[in-house]
């Protein structure tokens, strides 16, 4: 057995891709429109996989968008996406500036949480050991849920 991908349904193809993309810094490693199904497939990976990811066709995060629009709940059964991070406070900061609300905030220097356009709670773990504690994250509150 081999794990593949995880697939999100997205109501805005186009707020994803900015998100996933410009925000967290996913590359797309494949797209295909299907005319007939009237949905698109767009396939995202991690720089560092990116390589691997097409010619391997390793784990990848598959957004899918329905052409005739429905409105999707978010059931909790899923859970999350984790992705492993560089700098946890400078993607919070990024996030944040472009108006991404930081739900559980990297006060410990290792872990936030925040949601995509379509709320799917995302996980960010800083890579290796915890970045030391600092303002304005340290004394920051828990917004919403995750």
């Amino acid at each position: 057995m081999e794990y593949l991908h995880t697939m999100v349904r997205v109501s805005d193809l186009d707020a994803s891709l900015r998100f996933y993309c410009d925000l967290l810094g996913l590359m797309v490693v494949q797209r295909k429109d299907y005319e007939k199904g009237r949905f698109t497939l767009v396939f995202l990976a991690a720089p560092e996989q990116l390589d691997e990811a097409r010619t391997h066709k390793r784990p990848t995060l598959e957004l899918t968008y329905n052409w005739d629009l429905e409105e999707y709940q978010v059931g909790r059964n899923f859970g999350h996406l984790a992705f492993g991070v560089d700098d946890i406070y400078a993607l919070c900061e990024k996030l944040q500036t472009a108006g991404v609300v930081i739900l559980r905030p990297p006060r410990c220097g290792r872990m936030a949480f925040v949601k995509s356009p379509d709320g799917i709670s995302i996980e960010l773990l800083q890579k290796g050991e915890p970045l030391p504690p600092k303002e304005p994250w340290l004394s920051m509150a828990n917004t919403g849920s995750w």
